[in-house]
């Protein structure tokens, strides 16, 4: 079982290796009633990383550590300057499999070998409040680092690091700093011991770097830059959707989609014959994800639903029956999910992922003005998501309409991220059709989780029906929902009509 932690801190240079190092007197940082010595920790940790040191380009650091009050494993995922989650497990001999999935999106198939060592005598000071509850840790630590793997030599080093207490104040960090920088120490040049390790004991491998970022000027430029940040995106929240993050598998499922619409809408600039078999991945991956995703939408509208229905309209255990059949199909999923994430074919979907960034399938029109060929192809999305909305207009309210009103949804969107690409080509008209496709798929969304959510409450009742319990109530949301629907479906003319006075790029 592993356990997170956020951790907000900051480091400082210490005196050259040899010097007397000591830590400044804080006990006239704002706030500080008390500065009390916990004494000297000798802690060893061996950090490891894929030969190529992949984890390492990716900012993350995994290590095995024993001293201390938390021995064991730990993985830092970078969350934000000076910010970072510790996930800690416990001690092993192995990296332990919870980690190593973790990490999976950066390492795939790649061994992870130890790579520095890491001797610290930790001197370290509590700074308590005036109840006496703690504020934040202040340690020197003296470093000697050898490196195991991918280098050679030791190296050695002082510096002073400041961790907020658990739910402290960040404001509470800049006090402290106040005061180390009027002793003359000055914020540390490297992110973390590991970073100083790599740079003081071998030249660090790079790894599939991607090319410098430089200012989109072709159409290909323009496409590659949107696609390469949802393959980005993809890898990043990898983690997060492991460890079952409020909206990560939204945020990755919508970068699949954003990925493969680009695909097909800038067909011009990227050979599909290379692509279209990447955004069929793209779609199973996106499937597999909506899953659980379209559990969690479900799960809250019903419930919100239910916490705006009057008391006198609830009869029989709706709520238990609700949260039941929730986490029994929440439960399964997410088995599934991780399961997918571990998989031959998701990593060799993000291989492919890399070598279409890498080596894109370039087509003539990508050399060509993007406020040519990106218009073109945005204008022709908003053609069919035009074409579509006058089909659904046509048909009488019914399952037909639904059906026509999804399809209108998912080529709003496919319109949006083509938008979204264009924008930062074609500026203001790119960005304003962004907003209106939103504001349409967010219509048009509505009346399809309508649609899903009276499937569902149809279940619901039924299961109620089967074990005696009163079903009155999944019929009094079933009807609101119909009425959500409707409004949906009356509200689509006026929407569509100021829209489309827009027109598209």
């Amino acid at each position: 079982m592993a356990d997170t932690k956020r951790e907000i801190e900051r480091k400082y240079e210490g005196p050259p290796a040899g010097e007397d190092a000591r830590l400044p007197d804080l006990t006239g940082v704002s706030g500080v009633s008390g500065v009390i010595d916990k004494g000297v920790a000798e802690l060893d940790a061996t950090y490891y990383d894929t030969p190529d040191q992949r984890l390492a380009a990716a900012s993350l650091t995994l290590r095995r550590r024993t001293g201390g009050d938390d021995a064991g494993w730990h993985l830092k995922l970078p969350v934000s300057e000076g910010v970072r989650d510790e996930i800690h497990a416990p001690l092993s001999d192995t990296v332990p499999r919870s980690l190593t999935g973790l990490v999976r999106s950066r390492i795939r198939d790649a061994e992870l070998v130890p790579l520095v060592r890491l001797l610290s005598a930790r001197d370290i000071r509590h700074l308590v409040d005036a109840s006496g509850a703690l504020l934040a840790e202040v340690s020197l630590d003296r470093v000697r680092a050898e490196r195991l793997s991918g280098g050679e030599g030791t190296a050695e080093w002082t510096e002073i690091e400041v961790e907020l207490a658990d739910d402290g104040d960040p404001a509470f960090l800049d006090k402290v700093e106040k005061k180390l920088r009027k002793a003359g120490l000055s914020r540390s040049s490297s992110p973390s011991k590991l970073a100083k390790a790599l740079g003081e004991t071998g030249k660090r491998k790079k790894v599939a770097a991607a090319p410098v970022e430089k200012d989109p000027v072709t159409a290909g430029d323009h496409v590659l830059a949107y696609i390469r940040a949802q393959r980005d995106a993809i890898v990043e929240l990898d983690p997060a959707v492991r460890r079952d993050v409020y909206d990560s598998v939204h945020s990755m499922r919508v970068a699949t989609r954003r990925m493969r619409s680009t695909f097909r809408s800038y067909g011009k600039v990227l050979d599909r014959t290379v692509t279209d078999p990447i955004g069929d991945e793209l779609k199973w991956l996106a499937g597999e994800l909506g899953i659980d995703r379209d559990q969690e939408v479900l799960t809250e509208r019903l419930t919100e639903a239910l916490d705006n229905l009057p008391r006198t309209l609830l009869s029989g255990p709706v709520r238990t029956r609700l949260r039941t059949w929730s986490h029994a199909r929440h439960g399964g999923s997410r088995r599934r999910l991780i399961a997918v994430l571990d998989g031959k074919r998701y990593l060799d979907l993000l291989t492919a992922l890399d070598a279409t960034v890498s080596d894109p399938p370039l087509l003539k029109a990508a050399s060509q003005d993007p406020a040519k060929v990106i218009a073109k192809a945005v204008r022709k999305d908003f053609k069919k998501v035009s074409d579509l909305i006058g089909q659904a207009l046509d048909l009488p309210p019914g399952a037909d309409r639904d059906l026509a009103m999804h399809e209108a949804r998912k080529k709003a969107k496919r319109t949006r991220y083509a938008a979204e690409t264009a924008a930062p080509a074609l500026g203001k008209p790119a960005s304003d059709l962004v907003k209106s496709m939103k504001s349409l798929q967010t219509l048009l969304g509505d009346h399809q989780d309508s649609v899903m959510a009276r499937d569902a409450l149809l279940a619901l009742s039924a299961q109620a029906y089967a074990a005696g319990e009163s079903s009155f109530t999944y019929g009094v949301l079933y009807g609101r929902e119909e009425q959500r629907a409707a409004a949906a479906e009356a509200a689509l003319p006026g929407a569509w009509e100021a829209i489309e006075g827009q027109g598209a790029v």
